[in-house]
């Protein structure tokens, strides 16, 4: 397999984990009684659906040539952040349990996205990669505060 398959693979997986985060944070707004939790999953969604289209950008394959046909289709029920939503969901599922799960989420994001961009050699694709992890890692700081907040707890 040639380095741009190979690339391009990891693009359109980078892609679909953004769509996948997106689709929890929406689903997950959803379900949220607290406001505040509410709009902050909100914009998380709005800002994940940015990340898979900065990752569109560079896209090159023939299979996702529409960014918003491929942003509105179903949640993947296989992947790990609509599994674990799924998962919580069968219990108590709260906003404390909704914002822990995207702390652990978002955390092993950012540090799958640092992975990736070290193997990457396209250092217009790498910077992708390293913008979005920063992002990620804002998320990760962000639903901190959430959680925080929720249990009363001063930051």
């Amino acid at each position: 397999m040639s380095e741009k398959l190979d690339l391009q693979a990891a693009i359109k997986d980078a892609m679909q984990t953004e769509k996948d985060a997106m689709d929890f944070y929406k689903y997950a707004a959803e379900k949220m009684f607290d406001d505040h939790a509410k709009r902050a999953f909100e914009i998380l969604a709005q800002e994940e659906k940015q990340h898979a289209h900065m990752f569109f950008e560079f896209y090159k394959g023939d299979d996702i040539t529409d960014f918003e046909a491929f942003i509105a289709r179903e949640p993947d029920t296989e992947s790990s952040w609509w599994k674990a939503l799924q998962q919580a969901m069968l219990g108590d599922f709260d906003e404390r349990k909704a914002i822990e799960l995207a702390i652990d989420q978002e955390a092993e994001l950012e540090k799958d996205l640092v992975e990736m961009a070290e193997k990457i050699d396209d250092p217009a694709v790498k910077n992708v990669y390293l913008a979005n992890a920063r992002s990620t890692h804002h998320h990760y700081e962000l639903c901190m505060e959430e959680r925080s907040a929720l249990l009363g707890e001063s930051s």
